[in-house]
């Protein structure tokens, strides 16, 4: 059923209305090895790196219960083992082993994970999440998180009047920083396991970023809108030298 944002806000709260954008997953893409917080991560997934005493995936795992949403996916890899002790503390957890992580990028993870794209959030496991209300119980349509900039050299998005990416590229103004966590609608997900499977069979596929799929080699076929953030809501720890200015016991 397709409906208006103002219609789907105005919808009140336990309407059986809201049902079909009842979020029913949330995926944390976790199987990566970090290599720009090595020597770091050569023991430790750089998810579980702890800043401030908090693990980092923590930070979002607390945030997705916190909605309700009551199926979480953990897509691991590099050190899969040491996932486990999220058990102690999310006991709802599943993991789903990727076995191609040492030998292609995330689109990889995003192949295992399949048809569980279908209303379900997808979630980079490395960001440091500050405002749980950025994980809500509903959503509207697939949309993708967004920081509204000036310029950037990182990954962004470029958007047309009513906030639909019609491009993703490294750099660029006026534009919006990317943020990875994103949500499909059943719709969109469907599609795009598909999408993703053929993509990574494809030559150089495997080297692919997973959501350069459905924003860029087929982004006719979606309309994924720009959900604003800022950067006081969420960061990325890309680096060590990041982490130590987040956390000086690390200096």
């Amino acid at each position: 059923m397709d409906i208006t944002r103002s219609q789907f806000e105005s919808l009140p709260s336990g309407s059986e209305a809201l049902e079909p954008y009842r979020v029913k997953r949330a995926v944390f893409l976790a199987a990566g090895f970090g290599s720009r917080m090595a020597p770091l991560t050569l023991t430790t997934p750089k998810p579980l790196v702890r800043v401030k005493g908090t693990r980092i995936i923590d930070t979002l795992l607390d945030a997705v219960c916190a909605a309700g949403i009551e199926e979480i996916i953990v897509v691991r890899g590099y050190l899969g083992g040491q996932f486990d002790s999220l058990k102690d503390k999310y006991p709802r957890i599943e993991f789903l082993e990727n076995p191609y992580y040492n030998e292609a990028n995330n689109i990889s993870s995003a192949l295992c994970v399949g048809d569980l794209l279908q209303n379900a959030y997808v979630i980079e496991s490395d960001l440091l999440l500050y405002n749980p209300k950025l994980i809500t119980k509903y959503q509207y349509k697939s949309n993708y998180l967004g920081v509204p900039v000036k310029h950037t050299d990182d990954w962004c998005f470029d958007t047309n009047g009513e906030k639909i990416i019609t491009r993703v590229k490294v750099g660029g103004d006026n534009c919006h920083h990317m943020v990875g966590i994103s949500y499909w609608n059943r719709t969109d997900g469907a599609k795009l396991a598909g999408h993703v499977k053929q993509v990574y069979e494809a030559p150089g596929g495997k080297q692919r970023y997973w959501d350069e799929v459905a924003l860029k080699d087929y982004i006719g076929e979606y309309a994924v809108e720009v959900r604003e953030c800022t950067f006081d809501d969420i960061t990325e720890i890309d680096t060590l030298d990041e982490l130590k200015a987040l956390d000086e016991s690390y200096r």
